[in-house]
């Protein structure tokens, strides 16, 4: 073989090795930082980039499962939700948002990215920021591409995020502003940044704020849920009882009758299941708890822990365990119940799922 037929080689395998590191680095690069371009709300954050913000690094951390498990569930859905925190949106919508998105599919942009980010539509426990009533939207646009508008709504009072689908209906508009070209936008070390005044009065407890930025390069919308807590709550579903609404109920005069040693009458209600969250590990569930025909003043429900189930979070109701018997009995606050009126209560568990056959009792 002539030198100058190894030489060539040599230079050939010293090329493609070269063109093979190249690869690797960026494939590294890739999946360490997210893609440089569009943008999405850093704060309160948007549940996909709150879930790669805590997790990015660690992703793989079994302990994700109980201690941020809706983030666990989105990452075993689709890592490149969380990667790609910045790229949910749609194209075309033509300013038609209520109509390309159908209920229950709003956080995930209708289910866009080909099903990326479906699991943000997942209803149970995300984690939460805490806010007061009157507070700031900050949006980081990475690609500077400015804003036709830019959205705020919040869920009005009484909407349950731990056991309802999100829809349009829920919302009211909190803060708006109109056509501001990144020019006037706060300058970052990537992209610009700019920061939505919103108002939501009355609010308290958990609540779900949903940004519609309308980028002025294209048509091209973004629509972004963030969890939060108004009060300056706790960032997670409490483990204690919450406190009770701002409405004192109503004083009575205790009954002269019958002696407080007599027995409560037995009064009737039915408890339903449904699960809320289920990943590797762990599971979530919510029960909705209905009076019978007359009122309650008390309701206690209990089912049968499966193989290898444990509660290890509970909130609206008092969970207790004895062997594989788990007792909910209500809180200070939602135990009082006219005909009809229902109440519900939420917890996680750790172990593979199972759908309980329950029994609720209550106090008449």
């Amino acid at each position: 073989m002539s030198t100058l037929i190894r030489s060539r080689r040599v230079r050939l395998a010293t090329w493609l090795f070269a063109v093979g590191v190249a690869a690797v680095l960026l494939l590294a690069t890739t999946l360490a930082t997210p893609a440089s371009a569009h943008g999405s709300v850093v704060d309160p954050a948007s549940r996909n980039y709150g879930c790669w913000q805590r997790w990015g690094n660690d992703f793989q951390n079994p302990a994700m499962a109980t201690q941020d498990p809706m983030c666990w569930q989105a990452w075993q859905h689709n890592t490149s939700a969380m990667w790609n925190w910045n790229g949910l949106y749609r194209e075309g919508v033509a300013g038609n948002h209520q109509g390309a998105i159908p209920d229950g599919q709003l956080c995930s942009a209708g289910r866009t990215g080909d099903g990326r980010y479906n699991s943000l539509d997942a209803v149970g426990a995300w984690k939460t920021t805490s806010v007061a009533n009157s507070f700031r939207v900050k949006l980081w646009d990475q690609a500077s591409h400015g804003a036709d508008y830019i959205r705020v709504y919040v869920t009005r009072q009484g909407f349950d995020a731990l056991s309802k689908p999100l829809a349009w209906s829920d919302l009211e508009l909190v803060g708006q502003i109109g056509n501001t070209p990144a020019s006037r936008w706060t300058p970052e070390s990537q992209g610009v940044s700019i920061q939505i005044p919103a108002n939501a009065p009355g609010r308290t407890g958990r609540h779900i704020v949903y940004t519609i930025w309308q980028a002025s390069h294209a048509d091209q919308s973004y629509y972004l849920c963030s969890d939060v807590e108004f009060g300056g709550g706790p960032s997670t579903p409490p483990t204690t009882t919450p406190p009770p609404p701002t409405s004192p109920p109503p004083t009575t005069t205790p009954p002269t009758s019958p002696s407080p040693t007599t027995p409560p009458v037995t009064a009737g209600c039915t408890a339903t299941y449904r699960s809320t969250g289920q990943w590797s590990g762990g599971f979530q569930g919510d029960v909705e708890v209905t009076a019978g025909r007359t009122a309650i003043r008390g309701w206690t429900v209990t089912w049968t822990l499966g193989s290898g189930q444990q509660i290890t979070q509970s909130w609206n109701a008092t969970v207790t365990t004895s062997g594989s018997t788990a007792t909910a009995r209500n809180a200070s606050y939602n135990g009082a119940l006219a005909a009809g009126a229902k109440a519900s209560f939420g917890f996680i568990g750790s172990g593979p799922h199972s759908t309980p056959t329950l029994s609720c009792t209550a106090t008449a």
